[in-house]
């Protein structure tokens, strides 16, 4: 089975205007994010009197701006993750009698 017959055409609405794409996974998954794009388009559409490229645009830049602050926590998280990490590491080799990879003799 090709790739292409396993998706399934999902019908949505945003900013008033009609779609339907073809979803590989949850159908429910692009509706829950059709209906978020909606509501957001619609709140910038209530602040001001703009075209709908205009509302748009706006939209497009909330997101993205959403999706650098969510990059910008992930990688501090991992970070952390990581600094635990080599804390833990150190911690067990302590506990187990070995020297830690920063104080072994090369």
């Amino acid at each position: 089975m090709d790739g292409e017959s396993a998706k399934t055409p999902v019908r949505l609405s945003i900013f008033n205007q009609s779609f339907t794409l073809r979803v590989a996974g949850d159908p429910a998954e692009i509706l829950h994010a059709a209906n978020e794009v909606d509501e957001l388009m619609s709140a910038i559409a209530k602040s001001g009197n703009m075209d709908s490229f205009r509302v748009a645009i706006l939209a497009c830049l909330h997101l993205q701006d959403r999706v650098h602050s969510l990059e910008t926590e992930l990688a501090n998280l991992k970070g952390r993750i990581e600094d635990r990490t080599r804390e833990l590491a150190t911690l067990l080799d302590d506990a187990v009698g070995r020297p830690s990879p920063e104080h072994r003799e090369p």
